[in-house]
């Protein structure tokens, strides 16, 4: 894998790993031995949100034992739980991967991946580079505080669901249901489609 090369390192939350494990998860990723499925939230509103969001799909990628399968399209949404006008808005995405990795390592992998874009969590639901949030995991429901799963609020989020929706029509959310019905139980108020954006699957 070339990603775990010290030289010209694009990704700064990827270590050296050994090279029996890379094989490993080479491997792994080959034959797809028993891999789950799973659905990503990413969202950003400080800096360059489109460049920040692709670069967090393409760090998922070069994760050990994880491709990212589907990516939506982006959306433009107002922010969730402040008053309106005061923050800017988010650009939103959502992402489906097959993965060997458990839910707590994907939970790792997320944050990591935060902190080399320099989030900061000084404040709930405040403006941050980015989030990724793990939505669903295979079809676990779990209420560990560490990692609730499905997410909590997901099956009230429209820019969580909208773009789900968009890349998988049939998509259910563990425990809630479909999430076309859900969709259309909250709506799209503050939420609208960027068709003239574009978010990369990664080769």
């Amino acid at each position: 894998m070339t990603a775990f090369s010290t030289e010209g390192q694009s990704d700064p939350t990827v270590q050296p790993v050994p090279a029996s494990v890379v094989e490993q998860v080479d491997a792994a990723d080959i034959t797809l031995s028993n891999p789950k499925r799973a659905v990503l939230s990413l969202g950003s509103n400080l800096g360059n949100r489109l460049e920040t969001l692709q670069g967090a799909i393409d760090a998922l990628e070069d994760t050990p034992g994880l491709r990212v399968k589907a990516v939506s399209p982006v959306y433009e949404t107002e922010p969730w739980g402040v008053a309106p006008g005061s923050q800017p808005l988010y650009f939103n995405a959502v992402i489906v991967v097959r993965t060997t990795l458990p839910p707590s390592s994907l939970l790792e992998r997320g944050q990591a991946i935060e902190e080399a874009f320099e989030r900061v969590r000084e404040e709930r639901w405040g403006a941050r580079t980015i989030d990724v949030d793990i939505v669903a995991y295979a079809d676990v429901v779990s209420d560990d505080p560490v990692l609730t799963l499905p997410h909590p609020r997901a099956h009230e989020r429209a820019f969580v669901l909208a773009p789900w929706h968009d890349i998988d029509p049939e998509a259910q959310l563990p425990g809630r249901g479909p999430v076309a019905d859900l969709l259309d139980g909250v709506g799209h108020e503050g939420i609208r489609p960027r068709p003239d954006l574009e978010l990369r699957l990664p080769e």
